[in-house]
Formats: C-alpha cells, sequence, structure tokens
C-alpha cells in the first residue's frame, strides 16, 4: 500500500441506539463523540440506527411479504387486461 493516501485504520465502538447495545471494532469512521469502554479505554463512538442486535432479519421478527395476495388484490381492483 501507498504510505499516506489511506484513512487510519483504528479501534472505534458502534453503537445501535435503539437495542441499547455497542460492540467494538476496528474502522476508518471518525467521530467527534468519545466514549470510555470497558477496558478502560476511550474510544470514538458512532451511532447507528439498526445493527444484529435489533434487525428484524436477525431478531427472528421478519415479515414476509404475501406478493401473490399482493397482485390479486391488484388486479381485483383496477381490473385485469386481456
Amino acid at each position: 500500500m501507498r504510505k499516506g493516501i489511506h484513512p487510519e485504520y483504528r479501534p472505534v465502538v458502534f453503537r445501535d441506539r435503539a437495542a441499547n447495545y455497542a460492540f467494538l471494532t476496528r474502522s476508518t469512521m471518525t467521530s467527534e463523540k468519545t466514549i470510555e469502554w470497558e477496558d478502560g479505554n476511550t474510544y470514538p463512538v458512532v451511532d447507528v440506527e439498526i445493527s444484529d442486535v435489533s434487525h428484524p432479519f436477525y431478531t427472528g421478527t421478519a415479515r414476509v411479504l404475501d406478493t401473490a395476495g399482493r397482485v390479486e388484490r391488484f388486479e381485483r381492483r383496477y381490473g385485469k387486461k386481456g
């Protein structure tokens, strides 16, 4: 890699505000906010809207869309051409 052209890759805390969950990982993201982590060090914190803890797919609360029913409802409303 060429020196001086890549962003700094460092530890960052990502905090899921919806689930009140945070995890420490490495990233190039930057933030003005900081948080003191469990190990006693201070890291930049990035607030995210959703993570694996609150996402419906991972939590098992995902809804399955009834696409066939939607098509039939559309055809009933607007009539089938043909």
